[in-house]
């Protein structure tokens, strides 16, 4: 943002925006609603950032602090007039824990292929509730396929009720999407669970995608020692457009590499596991 703001680089450079959560733009309440002000109340940035949204090459991801960011975006990103606004937990409290999502079946590059899945993720908000303009935008939300997760309880049921729905959101929401599936944003933390030593009680499962995301290299040593989460899909399917499951990989020097495409840096994640 600094360097946007001064001038010293461009978003029409980059493919792919990610705002990120851990408080990003200030430990303060309304962070991420400020974070997304200083775009839209100058000038210069809010057109880059509606060039960017509007072009058919790009994507986004925002997370806690970032999806606040995003959502308060909405008007200038095709596809996403009826998300919600991100407000104060029901508890009135920030909530750290782990939590369950399902992933329901929507456009996004990010979940391809992992609608059905029931993952452990991090929670960690205190403004994480989704608040609609009005019903008719959250009917229109989960009618139309906008809604990438959910909060449920241990039995795989929509969680409405605290703690396995921590903030209070209407039908357990706490991802969404756009139409064309290139913007996604969600409430909790995937990048904090990518490792499975980090949880117990996952020895022995078989039969899902075993997948993990996670933002700086994955070293091969780790993905023969299983210690992987379902995660990764989320870069994967947003780097080569589809979902990586299957099979081990047949070149491993490519794991965690980086590769470069034009002025901008991707990490290429090509295994399948």
């Amino acid at each position: 943002m600094t360097d946007l703001i001064a001038g010293r680089t461009r978003l029409e450079r980059f493919k792919g925006v990610v705002a990120c959560g851990g408080f990003s733009y200030g430990d303060v309440l309304g962070a991420g609603e400020g974070w997304a002000k200083s775009i839209l109340f100058n000038a210069a940035l809010h057109e880059q950032f509606a060039a960017f949204f509007a072009r058919s090459d790009s994507f986004a991801l925002g997370v806690c602090n970032g999806c606040q960011m995003m959502s308060t975006l909405k008007s200038l990103i095709p596809g996403a007039g009826h998300w919600p606004r991100f407000v104060r937990n029901r508890s009135e409290q920030f909530e750290g824990r782990v939590g369950l999502v399902e992933v329901l079946p929507t456009p996004s590059i990010f979940f391809s292929g992992m609608a059905g899945s029931v993952l452990p993720i991090a929670v960690a908000h205190g403004e994480g509730r989704a608040e609609f303009v009005d019903e008719a935008a959250e009917r229109d939300c989960t009618r139309g396929g906008l809604v990438s997760l959910r909060w449920v309880d241990n039995y795989g049921k929509v969680a409405l009720t605290y703690p396995s729905n921590p903030n209070g959101s209407p039908a357990g929401i706490t991802g969404l999407t756009t139409t064309d599936g290139r913007v996604t944003i969600l409430m909790p933390h995937p990048e904090r669970v990518y490792r499975t030593k980090g949880r117990k009680g996952r020895k022995g499962r078989k039969g899902r995608k075993e997948a993990v995301w996670q933002m700086e290299e994955i070293y091969w040593h780790d993905v023969q020692a299983g210690d992987v989460e379902h995660y990764l899909t989320l870069w994967h399917d947003a780097f080569v457009g589809r979902p990586c499951f299957a099979s081990e990989p047949s070149d491993k020097s490519n794991i965690g590499g980086w590769v470069k495409d034009g002025r901008d840096q991707h990490l290429k994640f090509t295994y399948q596991l």
